[in-house]
């Protein structure tokens, strides 16, 4: 790029002395060894409060949604154990019943009423006949076929869940968990931009030029490069055109984490939709989320009227206009 007179670069390299990067040609095992040192580092220079920034970061987000996801599986397990028992009671039930009967067939002392009631049987072909049940089990199909109708328009449009499968196989779990890379690291304009970048892939290069570059997804990375083709990512979070969205003023003027709205991506192999995006979901979050005006005098008159008006309520994103309709639609 300097060579062919790009002028940010050349602006770039003159004020940096036009020192270039260097290739420094590490083996895999002297990163290993800086990795080990920077972690080892990290553990010796933990301060107390690190488990709130951790929090902070989203790392209880992670383990808030394993430990929800544990209860979930402990219920239907009792929910099975439950059902198992029932289906054991009525067998064990029917079974001392043909017991009795047949106990009560040997008895001769028994008069002809006895054994009238002793053989009787349920009628279940006047059972099948009977317009009343007939006229309950059509009113029931109909209601289940409605609410599967309303349940699939009222879906038309959701994605959440959506887990694509992508071109190259990149974990944010080893990536963004295990190695702790930042967001904005391959996401950079994810604290300036309305839109939060997919990363080119010289910035997969800043590492992979001298890291596991015999992996298969990697030299798909490198074809690209020589191709001189886009990697064709497929994308995960899409609102749809009539919806405005700002991901700096939820990141950088909101201070917003990743996880909350991406949930726990530094747990993620695969990417997926982790909430709905539905303009329900994000009015309920603008009702909710207070603002930070602390130091910010440009507030200070809003909040004094809003307090004066609300008894001393939160001044959420709704109380300075966030659910009016041309924030999102204009």
């Amino acid at each position: 790029m300097v060579a062919s007179g790009d002028e940010y670069a050349v602006k770039i390299f003159n004020e940096y002395s036009k020192q270039q990067m260097p290739s420094f040609q590490l083996s895999d095992d002297e990163i290993k060894s800086i990795f080990a040192w920077v972690a080892a580092e990290e553990t010796k220079a933990a301060p107390v409060g690190d488990s709130q920034q951790n929090l902070a970061k989203g790392e209880g987000v992670g383990q808030d949604a394993a430990g929800a996801g544990g209860a979930a599986k402990y219920v239907d397990i009792l929910l099975i154990v439950l059902v198992v028992v029932l289906i054991v009671l009525v067998v064990t039930l029917v079974i001392i019943g043909n017991l009795m009967r047949d106990v009560l067939r040997g008895r001769k002392d028994l008069d002809g009423r006895d054994v009238e009631i002793l053989e009787q049987r349920f009628n279940w072909a006047g059972l099948y006949r009977s317009p009343v049940l007939r006229g309950i089990v059509g009113v029931l199909f109909t209601l289940i076929l409605l609410y599967q109708g309303l349940q699939s328009v009222m879906a038309v449009g959701l994605t959440q869940g959506y887990q694509p499968t992508q071109p190259i196989a990149f974990s944010h779990k080893l990536h963004a968990g295990e190695h702790q890379i930042n967001c904005s690291y391959c996401h950079t304009s994810v604290y300036k931009s309305k839109s939060a970048n997919i990363p080119s892939a010289n910035i997969c290069m800043n590492c992979h030029s001298q890291i596991k570059t015999e992996s298969p997804e990697i030299k798909k990375i490198y074809r690209a490069i020589e191709r001189k083709q886009p990697i064709q990512w497929v994308r995960v979070h899409n609102l749809p055109d009539l919806a405005y969205f700002n991901h700096a003023q939820h990141t950088q003027v909101g201070g917003l984490e990743c996880q909350t709205c991406h949930g726990p991506i530094q747990n993620m192999e695969v990417v997926y939709q982790y909430s709905a995006l539905t303009m329900g979901w994000c009015i309920n979050c603008h009702r909710e989320t207070p603002l930070n005006t602390k130091d910010n005098h440009y507030y200070d008159n809003l909040v004094k009227l809003h307090d004066t008006a609300n008894n001393g309520a939160p001044f959420t994103v709704s109380s300075n206009g966030g659910t009016e309709c041309s924030k999102c639609h204009y």
